[in-house]
């Protein structure tokens, strides 16, 4: 059975087509999606999201949200959203090492604005590297 999956972000549709399967970064770990699955409501963390469409699979660095899951459709509203191919790696690899370098002086500050800042920019780079292909 195909899924009818949609990604929405407040900027544009970033997905909006059939697939077989997808894994979604749940608040609560990665959460797998087949077809004839229950009715389901989740949270979503920052990561990576994982479409299988065609027997390829396209990653999706998602940036939080919700993911409603109703006869065989998927709808995923998040606060952002990029698709792997989209996403220079070079440029991601290097925003991830700058925000490393962030969280680790948030740590030492002691300050919590500051590390929950600095966890959440981690958080979004790690997301974007990843879903270019870098192993995180």
């Amino acid at each position: 059975m195909a899924l009818t999956v949609r990604v929405i972000a407040p900027d544009k549709t970033v997905w909006d087509a059939n697939a077989e399967e997808v894994i979604l970064p749940s608040t609560t770990g990665q959460l797998g999606i087949l077809g004839g699955h229950a009715p389901l409501l989740t949270a979503l963390d920052t990561g990576v999201m994982r479409v299988r469409s065609d027997k390829n699979w396209v990653p999706i660095a998602l940036m939080g949200g919700f993911a409603e899951v109703e006869n065989d459709e998927v709808t995923i509203l998040v606060n952002g959203a990029e698709r792997g191919d989209s996403i220079n790696q070079e440029e991601a690899r290097a925003a991830f090492a700058a925000a490393q370098e962030e969280f680790a002086k948030a740590q030492q500050s002691g300050s919590r604005q500051e590390f929950v800042k600095a966890t959440r920019s981690l958080k979004r780079a790690r997301a974007r590297f990843q879903a270019t292909g870098g192993m995180v």
